[in-house]
């Protein structure tokens, strides 16, 4: 059984993605940091395993990739942001988005590639956002960090492709979670109208966008950013 590893596993999209996974005949690592009980009900319901690791944190994470063992499949999803004028962020919420964001996602993959171009063989995953593409005012830190994961994915995939290796991204639109519940229903509205497909994404969306580029159909697809996002960014 392949086994895949997801950060952020317990949010909306995580879960969603764990969920299709584990359907999918992967045996699934749920990473969490905050989320304990929610990790471990998720767990229970697709027979897999929480695993409590902050991904800011490189010694963690290498120790605890080193306990799991070989991960075929890394899904870096883990992710926070903050609604503010660029100069009213201040420097600690600025590096807890860096540090989570793209530091994170740059932690993991380096923890898991050592055994997958032992391997030769691997697929890593990593979940940006329309604002990385295109950057979003008031979002000027997450893009920034967003962005960089596009960038990321990029390099890292020419860098590993020889090992059999492939590195994808997704970068989701407005996706109806938890992390958008702040927003107003005439904000809603106003976002809705920007959308040309007219409808908010859901997690969904972006488990099917995640399992298709885990499937030997994307066998000949690495390098890329996949836009799930209803023609908001094109």
């Amino acid at each position: 059984m392949k086994t895949a590893l997801v950060t952020g596993g317990a949010g909306g999209i995580g879960e969603a993605i764990c969920r299709r996974l584990a359907a999918d005949g992967y045996y699934v690592y749920i990473n969490y940091n905050n989320s304990k009980e929610k990790s471990e009900e998720l767990a229970s319901e697709i027979n897999g395993q929480a695993v409590h690791f902050d991904i800011s944190n490189n010694d963690l994470v290498k120790d605890t990739i080193k306990t799991i063992g070989h991960i075929d499949l890394l899904i870096n999803n883990a992710g926070v942001s903050e609604i503010d004028l660029f100069t009213s962020i201040n420097q600690e919420k600025t590096e807890r988005i860096l540090n989570i964001n793209l530091k994170g996602t740059l932690n993991c993959a380096r923890a898991v590639l050592p055994s997958m171009i032992n391997k030769k063989s691997g697929n890593i995953i990593n979940i940006s956002s329309m604002w990385g593409q295109c950057g979003a005012s008031c979002e000027v830190d997450y893009s920034a960090s967003k962005a960089g994961v596009i960038g990321f994915t990029k390099a890292l995939a020419k860098e590993v492709a020889p090992s059999g290796i492939r590195v994808n991204c997704i970068a989701p639109g407005f996706i109806m979670t938890e992390m958008n519940s702040r927003f107003s229903e005439e904000d809603l509205k106003l976002i809705r109208d920007d959308i040309p497909l007219g409808i908010f994404g859901k997690p969904k969306h972006i488990a099917d966008a995640a399992a298709f580029l885990a499937s030997d159909q994307a066998e000949y697809i690495t390098g890329q950013i996949l836009a799930v996002n209803g023609g908001m960014v094109i």
